[in-house]
């Protein structure tokens, strides 16, 4: 019996130090002249290289939500990068200086696109990640900034969108999209009407995307973070479902275009 005992033991411990804690890393990179500090994080059980994936943050700019979900994707077996737009230090307080930033960036795409460009180029220099399979997602801000990584022509395999913008600004280039696309939308969304979803699928399907895209019944803006609560009327509310669904949809569009098992 004693000789069971420690070989369940033995067993055990062997299976949970196969399993290491996940690295964490807040590093200072740079876009031109600007300061970011973003989020590194990977599993070190696994020694060899693999896909890399950006996670953009939402209005509020990057902090423990975004980090989180860069956290659920190391756990899935990827290095996941936590960027950051703002710049260092620029974390708004509060809804009106959240607008304020996202509307500054939404109004320069240019800025925009150098801002996660910069993300990309830093995430493809980690010495875990296969340079040649890097993704997006973003959250609401965050999704329409992955968006227009891809509209920028950048060497990305995949991007996808949570309940994020879809407008283009003003010059939609969606032509020059190299990446798989895929949108994950909440079909209540007041702060994306209908025109927009239209106009978006009309770019998409002229410039010949590969693109798909989800829509979640009863869901508004903001369906995948708690912190929205539940007041749906208010147009920003958390729905355990489509946040549940979207994350799967999320992790078998990575399996098809990275062919990294899902968890």
């Amino acid at each position: 019996m004693k000789i069971l005992l420690s070989t369940l033991i033995t067993f055990f411990l062997g299976f949970s130090t196969a399993h290491a804690a996940l690295v964490k890393e807040n590093i200072e990179y740079k876009d031109g002249e600007a300061i970011l500090e973003g989020y590194f994080v990977y599993d070190d059980a696994n020694k060899e290289k693999r896909p890399g994936v950006i996670v953009v943050h939402d209005w509020m700019g990057l902090g423990d939500y975004a980090k989180r979900r860069a956290d659920m994707l190391a756990e899935l077996g990827y290095v996941a990068f936590a960027a950051d737009i703002y710049g260092k230090g620029v974390r708004p307080r509060d809804a009106k200086e959240a607008g304020a930033q996202a509307g500054k960036y939404k109004g320069d795409r240019p800025v925009l696109r150098s801002r996660i460009g910069a993300a990309l180029t830093r995430l493809k220099e980690h010495p875990m990640v296969e340079a040649g399979k890097t993704g997006a997602i973003g959250y609401c801000f965050g999704g329409t900034t992955v968006l227009e990584l891809a509209r920028s022509g950048a060497d990305v395999t995949g991007v996808v969108s949570f309940h994020g913008g879809l407008g283009a600004g003003s010059a939609p280039d969606a032509a020059n999209i190299p990446a798989k696309v895929l949108v994950l939308h909440g079909a209540d969304d007041p702060h994306v009407p209908p025109e927009e979803v239209a106009a978006f699928m009309k770019e998409m399907n002229d410039a010949n995307v590969d693109w798909q895209m989800v829509h979640y019944a009863d869901a508004v803006h903001s369906f995948s973070k708690k912190e929205a609560g539940n007041d749906k009327a208010s147009g920003n509310a958390y729905d355990e479902k489509a946040d549940k669904r979207s994350w799967k949809a999320m992790k078998v569009f990575f399996k098809e275009i990275f062919g990294l098992e899902s968890k």
